[in-house]
């Protein structure tokens, strides 16, 4: 099992966009990332992150309403990524042993073991692997393999309030779209959830299948996200500290910058109208505790905006505002101070210190 969990850590991919986050993993025979349809429903392009490439974009593609798939373009270092193999012709039995493999709850990297409880559970006219495997928020479009690595099918739903009851669709149902993706011969392609013909640029008439006339909309003419409100300041904000917007997006409300060797997280919680940022620094050490304590609490006197911490043994460098506070322009100047004062504790601490860098950061 070991072998294929390597495999599969290089090419599971994990999505954002303003609306969610998902999985997905990239098939290197057909050169395109897979995931379900409501992972990047409302995109035209979604941020991509894996082990063996950086946070980039990919165009959305294909995308199949009916099966809930949608193929993404591959990352730009895909010829340096292993090959899976879908197990097309593989039986299925129920009590065959699976592995669900995905991105819960924004982890970066989570496997999840158990069996096939019904080899065919039929819902809206999709016959449905089920699985015993725990399925969380985040593991949808992510690959469900057999012991040999194979992929058996796309996890794509969970019943809630159901015990471990997750649903992934059959590669059967993948194998097809793949190839009715390459004979359309475009990139630019949706299937018609009534006739489920391939509609592209070239055959659709207005919004309508040229098949059957049922209304689609292809991947390239989804419009563009436009935020409001404090999520558009807060853009502009990110915007004018040098970031591309689109790439810095995470999830709703939600945006990750680098800066050097630091990584900032932002939120923003409509409810309570606050603004959250923040950067994991460093890891707290084992001795000599007393004298990085003593220099936080001297930095915290002096800062304006920023605010250092300690949680159990994290490091933190945080800012907080109230969206009725924040404009572009003392938005923009504390999220410099913060861009900057981070990417020089964390060396700092580490250095003259003894702080130890946390692990994934």
């Amino acid at each position: 099992m070991a072998d294929f969990i390597d495999t599969y850590s290089d090419v599971i991919v994990q999505i954002a966009t303003p609306f969610g986050t998902g999985t997905g993993f990239y098939v290197k025979e057909w050169d395109v990332i897979v995931t379900n349809h409501h992972v990047v429903e409302g995109v035209r392009r979604a941020v991509i992150d894996g082990k063996r490439f950086a946070k980039q974009l990919a165009t959305v593609q294909y995308i199949d309403p009916k099966y809930d798939l949608a193929f993404l373009s591959a990352p730009a270092t895909s010829t340096e990524l292993p090959a899976i193999v879908l197990g097309v012709d593989v039986p299925v039995r129920e009590h065959d042993a699976i592995t669900a493999i995905g991105h819960p709850f924004g982890l970066k990297f989570s496997v999840k073991k158990g069996i096939i409880s019904n080899a065919r559970e039929v819902m809206n006219g999709i016959p449905y692997l089920h699985i015993d495997a725990a399925l969380n928020p985040g593991n949808s479009g992510g690959p469900l393999v057999d012991r040999e690595g194979r992929v058996l099918g796309v996890n794509t739903f969970i019943l809630h309030n159901g015990d471990n009851m997750g649903f992934s669709l059959p590669v059967k149902f993948l194998y097809e779209a793949l190839q009715a993706f390459r004979a359309s011969n475009s990139t630019n392609v949706c299937r018609c959830p009534a006739c489920l013909n391939v509609v592209h640029e070239k055959t659709v008439e207005g919004n309508f299948c040229s098949h059957c006339g049922q209304r689609i909309q292809l991947p390239a003419t989804v419009e563009e996200y436009q935020p409001a409100g404090t999520p558009r300041l807060v853009e502009n904000i990110i915007q004018r500290s040098g970031y591309d917007v689109e790439l810095s997006r995470s999830g709703p409300n939600a945006w990750e910058m680098m800066r050097g060797s630091a990584k900032i997280r932002l939120n923003y919680h409509e409810p309570s109208g606050i603004i959250y940022a923040e950067a994991l620094l460093c890891q707290l050490p084992q001795q000599n505790i007393k004298p990085l304590y003593e220099y936080l609490m001297r930095e915290n006197y002096h800062l304006q905006w920023l605010t250092l911490s300690v949680h159990e043994q994290n490091i933190f460098l945080s800012l907080l505002v109230f969206e009725h506070y924040l404009t572009e322009d003392n938005g923009a100047a504390a999220l410099q101070l913060l861009l900057e004062k981070a990417d020089y504790y964390d060396n700092l601490l580490v250095e003259q210190y003894g702080a130890t860098w946390s692990e994934g950061e």
